[in-house]
Formats: C-alpha cells, sequence, structure tokens
C-alpha cells in the first residue's frame, strides 16, 4: 500500500465536488445531532467510549463520539497513525496464560498431526495436511492489519473520529491463505441504520476509494448488511467494509475462542469450508451457506457428541462473552480461558466423517434451529426471519438466522444432497480426494 503523505482533511474537502462535500457536511451534522439524542437504552447496548477514546474538538464540525482502538489493537496506536512492522509482529509479544493466542506474534501455534489425530489413517493425516498447508499465516495477518490501518487514515479524512476495525475470518483462526478481510467502519455510537444510513456512509466512501490510486474495484453491495468490496493493488487482499455492525467484532472473538480451545477446531472447519466451496454450497450471494453459517454448523456438531469436543463457551464464561462489553475490551475478554479437554478421541477423519452423516441423516432441518449458544438444537423460532427459511443457525449475540440466504427450496435440496452424497463417498472409501481434490486445493490455497 502507498505509505506517503496525506493531505491535511481541509484541502481534501476543498478539493472535492460541491455536491460532495455539502453532502459529507451535512450527514456529519445528522450524526452530531444523532448523537446528542441517543437514549441511555442504545449506550447501554453499545458501550465504545474508553479512557484511550479520540475526542474531536467543535472546530471540526464533526461528531462528537469516543471511539476506541482497532479489533487488531496495537498500543499507542493514535488516529491516522500506520503501524510499522515490528510494531505489528514483536517477537517479544507475552504469552497469554490462557488458551487463546494473542493477536500478533503467535498466530498459528504449531500444531503436529499427533496432537489432533490419535491415529495414523489416510483421511485424517490428509486432513492434518491441508489444514497446515493452508491456514492462514502470520504475513498473511500482518498484510492485512498494515492495509487497515492505512485505510482508517483515509476514511478518517471524511469521518475523523470513526475507527476502522478487523474481523471475520482474519481474526478469528480459521482463514486461509486466500481468505477475504472483513473491515467493520464504526462511525457512531449506537446502531446505524443499515438500510439508509450504512448505504449513504458507504457510498461516501466508495467515492473517496475511486481517488486512491491502489484501490481497485470499489462496489457497493446493497444487503440486508450493506458491503463495500475492494481490492487492494498492493497486497491483492479482497476486502469487505461495513459500517457499525459491531456484531461481527464480538462474534470474531468468540469463534477465535472456539478455534484454540481444542486442537482439532480449526483443521476440521478449514477443511469443512474447502469441501462447501469446492462442491458449491459456499456462497450466500448465491443462495446457499456463508462460511460463519459453515463455521457454526460445524460447532455445533462437535457440541452436540455423545463425548463433547467443545463446550458451549459463552454459557461457561459468560463474562468473557458479555454483549455489553466496551469495544475496545472484547479481544481481552477470552484470554484466561484454558484449553478444553475433551474425553472425546475422535480422529480428524471420523470427526469429518461424523459432521457430514449429522447433517445428512440426523438433523432435522424443519424443525430445528442450530444454537452454538446453546449447545445444542432448539426448536425454531416464530418470527418472521425465520419463517419460509429452510436453514436456521442462529447467530450466537444478536441471534439473527446467519443462514437466511438460503430461501429458495433448490439450494436447500442442493445442499442436503451434497452432505449425503460426500457423507456415502467418503464411507465407501476413506480418501478424502473422493470428495475435494487435495493437491489442486492445496495449490489454490
Amino acid at each position: 500500500m502507498n505509505t506517503g503523505s496525506f493531505l491535511p482533511r481541509s484541502e481534501i474537502l476543498l478539493s472535492m465536488p460541491s455536491k460532495l462535500l455539502r453532502q459529507i457536511l451535512r450527514f456529519e451534522w445528522v450524526l452530531r445531532r444523532r448523537s446528542d439524542e441517543h437514549s441511555p437504552y442504545d449506550i447501554k447496548r453499545q458501550r465504545f467510549s474508553s479512557p484511550h477514546a479520540l475526542h474531536l474538538s467543535s472546530a471540526t464540525g464533526s461528531p462528537s463520539i469516543a471511539f476506541n482502538n482497532a479489533a487488531v489493537p496495537l498500543q499507542n496506536e493514535s488516529r491516522n497513525s500506520t503501524p510499522s512492522p515490528s510494531t505489528v509482529a514483536s517477537p517479544h509479544t507475552p504469552k497469554p496464560s490462557g488458551c487463546v493466542p494473542p493477536l500478533y506474534g503467535f498466530q498459528n501455534r504449531n500444531i503436529s498431526s499427533n496432537q489432533v489425530s490419535s491415529g495414523k489413517d489416510k483421511l485424517s493425516q490428509q486432513i492434518f495436511d491441508l489444514f497446515h498447508t493452508c491456514q492462514q499465516q502470520q504475513d498473511d495477518l500482518e498484510k492485512k492489519e498494515f492495509c487497515r490501518a492505512q485505510l482508517q487514515r483515509e476514511i478518517q479524512t471524511l469521518f475523523p473520529t470513526s475507527r476502522v476495525y478487523l474481523a471475520g475470518s482474519s481474526l478469528n483462526g480459521f482463514g486461509t491463505r486466500s481468505s477475504d478481510a472483513d473491515l467493520c467502519l464504526v462511525v457512531q455510537n449506537g446502531p446505524v441504520n443499515q438500510k439508509s444510513d450504512a448505504v449513504y456512509i458507504l457510498s461516501l466512501v466508495q467515492q473517496l476509494f475511486y481517488r486512491l490510486p491502489y484501490i481497485e474495484r470499489p462496489h457497493l453491495i446493497r444487503a440486508k448488511v450493506p458491503i463495500l468490496k475492494f481490492r487492494d493493488k498492493v497486497s491483492g487482499v479482497e476486502f469487505d467494509l461495513n459500517v457499525n455492525n459491531v456484531v461481527g467484532i464480538r462474534n470474531t472473538f468468540l469463534l477465535r475462542t472456539y478455534a484454540y480451545v481444542e486442537k482439532r477446531v480449526r483443521p476440521i472447519i478449514l477443511v469443512v469450508k474447502k469441501w462447501a466451496r469446492h462442491r458449491g454450497i459456499n456462497d450466500a450471494s448465491r443462495g446457499t451457506l456463508s462460511s460463519y453459517s459453515l463455521v457454526l454448523m460445524v460447532l455445533h456438531y462437535l457440541q452436540t457428541l455423545s463425548k463433547p469436543v467443545i463446550p458451549s463457551l459463552q454459557k461457561e464464561y459468560p463474562e468473557s462473552f458479555n454483549p455489553t462489553m466496551q469495544l475496545h475490551l472484547v479481544h481481552e475478554g477470552p484470554s484466561n480461558i484454558p484449553p478444553y479437554i475433551s474425553k472425546n478421541g475422535s480422529t480428524l477423519g471420523e470427526l469429518f466423517q461424523g459432521f457430514l452423516k449429522y447433517y445428512a441423516t440426523v438433523f432435522n432441518w424443519e424443525k430445528l434451529m442450530i444454537s452454538v449458544r446453546e449447545a445444542k438444537a432448539l426448536p425454531r423460532p416464530d418470527g418472521a426471519e425465520w419463517k419460509n427459511k429452510y436453514i436456521c443457525v442462529e447467530e450466537p449475540f444478536d441471534r439473527s438466522n446467519t443462514a437466511r440466504a438460503v430461501h429458495e427450496k433448490v439450494k436447500f435440496d442442493a445442499i442436503k444432497a451434497e452432505f449425503m452424497e460426500s457423507w456415502q463417498k467418503l464411507r465407501a472409501k476413506k480418501d478424502l480426494n473422493v470428495i475435494l481434490p487435495v493437491r489442486a486445493t492445496i495449490q489454490k490455497r
């Protein structure tokens, strides 16, 4: 990414077309009014103030709202700061007392195949080899974090007190070398209307990105949670940027804890994501399953075995995943959670086969909802969001349906068929290649 000097905000604004300048100034006025009128209830739900927050002077004409450190917390990161490589990954980063490694320096703890598989069977070894080769590396994360800091600096020319957070698979432990990066732009204290305000904010950011030589293809997608998709030319990373979807930051660190609480979780989830992508059932924009839903489905399966591989972390450690926890503290919540000692001795191959069988033959799609929060299947809710949906997967914090994109029977039938076919093929021949070409997948990473 370009690391050159930046123009002062006043010069950038004055260089903009008058229509765009009026839009930005008016929107800042609206945000300031909303900030003044925010109810205590909303503030309690989304706390963003902290001792390290940034406050604007009234001279800027921007909302006086407090914001905090990024989801990748960097020491002494100030407004318009860009981290140096030594700051991003210091070899002196202290090791945590719990199972979850620090965000930098220990992203990939070395895992041997013996630690995640009690057997030497071919299928388990294939799963481990795929995981070992394709998992996101420390330099991949550093690259994304550098981009995040640079983009935050650019966006703060429009919204000076905003913060950009890295979230999703880049941080939750389930990323691959080819994973896109999810970003959350926080512009105000409290929720943002996703149908109107979020779209408007992203349209302003889109116009800004058109002017940046290292950003290409900024494309606004108007979904339930609108996103701005774009690519950084220098790093080659694809980004999805949302506005104030802070539940994504909270669930990032919940999933990160699941990723490291038991050593078999990450390899199983990576192979499931690769399998689903190869079989054409991992694309919410085309009416199939999102990666997030797939992760929750795997966690649910591992929780509901007769001898669970993992527990419900929200039930075991409610204080670590308090939905009202201040955003800048979310990454610290699970820092002292110890590894889970499971009595289940299944190999990676056995668990993967069991996952396919569970959703092919056991789970009642018509009557039940997947709940990682409760570590069990629950009766389907009656709300509108769940009606006429073929798959119900509960979001652990806001309890929405993460699989709402699956609303066509033909897509649902295709998903079920893939589970059934893959389970039957793998049962007949315990070789991952019969459902997923291992060598080609490794080459793609």
